[in-house]
């Protein structure tokens, strides 16, 4: 696997790269906006050159580009479902001028309006974004949520829904989240459960389609459905789970990237890139003892319309 992290862009996009040498990361994750607002930055001619020639320096590591969060495509609301598409038109423009390969997308959530409906907005607004964004580079990925709220998207059958109803589904690939999967249910903390998650992601998604992960420890229990990140090694999945990621041929060469708040300011995610780095071809760590593990519930899966 490609390691690496999320770094920050403070000072100019091209600035994370230079944080990613900082911490040694073979893949990058960045916001290319302020994540929390709808204004859309305007990139001016030398920011693509700063950042594409930092990108050169850097080897060409994948580039992943976080969508906003208040990009919503399972809104039924119209006001906000325009902006969403506007903004991830904008997204996918942007990362295509920067060349960054993929655009990180959370699926949305239904706000009570139901996840048959919501599956079908999104993917009605994924064609139509497709449409407006024809020839541009960027690659849409869906990131699986820990369904916090109406999150659709914690089921991988959500994920499979969304590909199948969606035209231009070659341009589309999932970022698999760790944290994400075990807040909603999936069992990645023991070897059988990790066989048995890739293998249902498998057969409802496909493997073909996951293109990156986010190497996330959870803060929060299986089954949780909370969205609570930790870093790698300290949280309730523990370093086992990693160890198998990062030693799994079925993802050489896919990007993974941790997001979590920075340990240091001189080197904001070296400690974790660099255990992530020595799991490989290492021998398996050390389970944690039994008392720390919890309950686990059945996996999620999704609901079944009412008629």
């Amino acid at each position: 696997m490609l390691l690496g992290a999320h770094e920050s862009v403070a000072g100019g996009l091209h600035r994370a790269l230079e944080w990613a040498a900082v911490d040694g990361c073979k893949a990058l994750q960045v916001f290319t906006k302020t994540s929390g607002m709808w204004r859309e930055p305007e990139l001016t001619d030398a920011q693509i050159a700063e950042f594409r020639a930092a990108h050169e320096s850097a080897g060409k590591i994948p580039v992943l580009a976080h969508t906003s969060y208040l990009i919503n495509l399972a809104s039924n609301k119209d006001d906000v479902l325009a902006k969403s598409k506007a903004a991830l038109v904008a997204e996918i423009e942007r990362s295509s001028a920067l060349g960054i390969a993929f655009v990180v997308l959370h699926p949305g959530a239904h706000l009570g309006q139901g996840e048959d409906d919501a599956l079908e907005r999104v993917a009605e607004a994924l064609d139509e974004v497709h449409e407006r964004t024809t020839g541009k580079s960027a690659r849409i990925l869906l990131e699986n949520t820990a369904g916090q709220g109406s999150c659709i998207g914690h089921c991988f059958e959500h994920l499979g829904a969304i590909f199948e109803k969606t035209k231009e589904k070659e341009r589309m690939g999932v970022c698999f989240d760790t944290q994400h999967a075990f807040a909603a249910g999936y069992d990645l903390s023991t070897p059988d459960g990790y066989e048995r998650t890739f293998a249902k992601f498998d057969r409802e998604v496909g493997l073909a389609r996951l293109a990156a992960f986010h190497l996330n420890d959870s803060k929060k229990e299986l089954g949780s459905r909370v969205d609570r990140h930790e870093h790698v090694g300290d949280g309730i999945l523990g370093l086992p789970l990693f160890w198998r990621l990062a030693n799994d041929a079925r993802f050489r060469d896919v990007p993974g990237v941790v997001e979590i708040e920075p340990r240091s300011a001189e080197t904001p995610n070296k400690e974790d890139v660099m255990l992530l780095a020595s799991l490989v071809g290492g021998p398996e760590p050390k389970p944690r003892p039994a008392a720390f593990k919890l309950e686990s519930p059945p996996p999620p899966v999704a609901k079944k319309k009412r008629r």
